[in-house]
């Protein structure tokens, strides 16, 4: 089953309210990742759903897999900007999980949100996620999960 596609217009819309400080709005569950593009170096902005947090550290996953744009630029320059709620542009350092913390991370995300889990599985075609069945040992290369390590504020 192919990826649907959220529209772009849809993807973005969110962004400009983080820029002018009303993330807040959107809860604690969706946050602004500013990265850099791996070939120009500008900034690039999207908006995320946090699967799970720990003190210092946010975690993220690649809905479109690891051919998604901020996923590649990320892994070339890990240093990136996290806006979230009040915070804005803190500094971060994003890391690539793979493997069982990948697997425990998603079960975790999957045993607290079923729902947004299921939705999430059938959108983007990983029908494990809709379940309770184990997920596979290769579903951090289906789905790729990044811990983004806050700076201290």
């Amino acid at each position: 089953m192919a990826r649907r596609r959220i529209p772009r217009w849809l993807a973005r819309a969110p962004i400009p309210l983080y820029r002018h400080g009303f993330g807040r709005l959107l809860g604690r569950r969706l946050m602004m990742l500013e990265h850099r593009g791996r070939r120009s170096g500008l900034p690039r902005y999207v908006v995320l759903e946090v699967v799970d947090r720990e003190q210092g550290a946010l975690f993220l996953a690649s809905g479109y897999g690891p051919g998604s744009q901020w996923f590649r630029n990320v892994r070339a320059d890990p240093a990136v900007r996290v806006w979230t709620g009040p915070d804005q542009g803190v500094p971060a350092r994003a890391v690539v999980l793979t493997g069982e913390e990948v697997r425990q991370r998603l079960a975790r995300y999957r045993q607290r949100h079923r729902r947004a889990a299921a939705a999430l599985g059938r959108t983007l075609g990983i029908p494990e996620l809709t379940g309770g069945d184990p997920l596979p040992a290769d579903v951090d290369a289906r789905l790729p999960l990044v811990r983004l390590d806050v700076a201290e504020r």
